[in-house]
């Protein structure tokens, strides 16, 4: 298993990943919003190979002006969940946010479908916000301090 920074060239594979996961995690007009992520809004995002076969992707985004970081769009191959790759791309990316000073607290926006997993990675639930980002799909906000170097 390799996890490395996306490429332009991984969008069709990456947005393979959200269909697979949808409609358990998404909501299908979600797929919108990656792909103007993926062509915009990136800043650092990785993914994660077995045998040359994308199974993982995640981001994070930085908002410096307030200290903190998000964690954005992961997602998992479905026949890969409940094996560890979902822990260790959110540790490489905690890992990798330990290094930035400017940034206090790491963010994660995600939903009732997946927050007990992130609750497992010590971030601590502060908001929900029911359809929000669908009918059906609510908005959990979590957060935890960046344990920095």
């Amino acid at each position: 298993m390799n996890i490395r920074p996306y490429i332009s060239t991984d969008k069709t594979a990456v947005i393979k990943l959200l269909r697979l996961n949808t409609p358990a995690f998404f909501d299908e007009t979600e797929q919108t919003d990656l792909e103007h992520y993926l062509d915009n809004e990136i800043e650092d995002y990785f993914v994660v190979e077995v045998e040359n076969e994308i199974i993982g992707a995640g981001g994070i985004n930085y908002f410096l002006n307030e200290n903190t970081a998000r964690i954005a769009w992961d997602f998992i191959h479905p026949n890969k969940q409940g094996k560890g790759i979902g822990r260790l791309l959110t540790e490489h990316r905690l890992n990798h946010l330990k290094t930035y000073t400017a940034v206090d607290t790491i963010i994660v926006r995600t939903s009732q479908h997946v927050y007990k997993f992130y609750e497992k990675l010590n971030f601590k639930l502060t908001s929900v916000k029911p359809d929000f980002w669908a009918v059906g799909y609510d908005l959990y906000e979590m957060e935890q301090e960046n344990n920095k170097f």
